[in-house]
């Protein structure tokens, strides 16, 4: 294939793993519940403040907790441009490693199934996990790896502005549509709904609610499928795929040949327009920025976030060379895939462990207001020692 990057040899900046290993702590630090902090004690603005950044705008806007799979997928495509030039390097052929792509991109997408079918009757066919939309998406990134960055640039702006096309042309529901039947209630509507041209980026009324009414009762279910009560749909792996191409550009940066202040002082900028641009989008009311169905908006104002905090991350640890303070980050981040099984896996069983050996009170010595954070950052600890078990023995769940 044309536009074949250079191969030096075997490269790993410090701060993709201290970033990766940030998001998933994020992920992770779910089991913390501060939204039952807040709620135990709801005259405290420090909890609210922590109660919101953990938890998911409901459809216009963002907090920390919503740029978790953003970052995620960004870094999908930043490793893949140190992974395709690192195994060129070593004179890997081109086919063996397309086989390797696709292989990676069907069992993340069945991994995430599986983690979103623990404790169903069947397999729950679902596709909006984090896994199965990077999975879905990984084979055309990966055949972009090889092309120039003009043709990235290029197939970024297509892919956003065919979605944004695609939803905007897509018929708003008559005024008879019954929201009740979809999962949208009055009270949502008048807090959140869209009006408008903004419309067409409704909750439950819109295009990728529309394909999902076709494509998830292709699988086989209890009931037929209605709705995603979150708002959430298959249809956004192709705007995810963008998010990627934003992170594998993001690698190209890093693999450059310009100076160390020169990739940051790009990163930064790149950022900043991101942002800029995600938001004017959404201010004017072209596209909302809703991360639910990661509408074009959404890819440039959370991969601005990304660009800026991958920035930050290689500032520090890359450029000055201050490392240390970030270890616990890196043993998360560099078994990654682990961290993401076992945060939906293992919480309970520790829980449960937990009272069975100390006592069903264990968590309660600060009082019963506490326990759940007392419970979370029992089981935060847990993992985190597996994952630093794993860490020494260098031992690290790979796809």
């Amino acid at each position: 294939m044309n536009g074949t990057p250079p191969s030096p040899g075997p490269v790993r900046l410090a701060s993709i793993d201290g970033y990766r290993g940030f998001v998933m702590f994020l992920m992770m630090a779910e089991v913390l519940h501060l939204g039952r902090m807040a709620r135990n004690f709801p005259e405290s603005g420090f909890w609210k403040f922590l109660a919101h950044h953990q938890s998911h705008i409901e459809w216009v806007g963002c907090t920390l907790h919503d740029l978790i799979q953003p970052s995620f997928s960004f870094l999908v495509g930043t490793a893949l441009a140190f992974s395709v030039a690192n195994r060129q390097a070593k004179g890997q052929p081109f086919l063996p490693m397309l086989g390797h792509a696709i292989w990676r991109a069907f069992a993340l997408s069945l991994l995430g199934i599986l983690l979103r079918s623990v404790g169903a009757k069947q397999t729950n066919f679902t596709f909006e996990d984090t896994l199965t939309q990077i999975g879905m998406g990984y084979v055309p990134l990966f055949l972009l790896a090889f092309r120039p960055r003009r043709d990235q640039w290029l197939t970024l702006g297509v892919l956003l502005v065919g979605v944004w096309l695609a939803f905007a042309v897509h018929p708003l529901p008559g005024t008879d549509f019954d929201y009740s039947k979809v999962g949208v209630s009055e009270k949502w509507l008048a807090d959140h709904g869209l009006v408008g041209f903004a419309a067409h980026w409704q909750k439950n009324s819109n295009l990728a609610w529309e394909a999902d009414l076709w494509w998830m009762n292709l699988f086989p279910r209890e009931t037929p499928w209605e709705y995603n009560g979150g708002g959430y749909s298959t249809l956004s792996f192709v705007p995810t795929l963008a998010t990627m191409v934003l992170g594998l550009l993001a690698g190209g940066t890093l693999r450059g040949d310009k100076e160390p202040k020169q990739k940051l002082n790009r990163l930064v900028l790149l950022g900043l327009l991101g942002l800029g641009l995600g938001a004017l989008l959404g201010w004017l009311g072209i596209c909302p920025v809703v991360k639910r169905i990661w509408t074009p908006s959404w890819v440039l104002f959370s991969g601005g976030w990304c660009f800026l905090l991958l920035a930050a991350f290689y500032g520090v640890m890359d450029l000055q060379g201050v490392k240390r303070w970030a270890f616990p980050l890196v043993v998360i981040g560099m078994n990654s895939i682990m961290a993401y099984c076992i945060a939906h896996l293992w919480d309970g069983f520790i829980v449960s462990a937990f009272k069975t050996h100390f006592g069903a009170g264990v968590f309660q010595f600060l009082g019963e207001a506490y326990a759940p954070l007392v419970q979370g950052v029992a089981v935060l600890s847990v993992l985190w020692l597996i994952l630093y078990w794993m860490h020494r023995r260098q031992i690290f769940l790979r796809i």
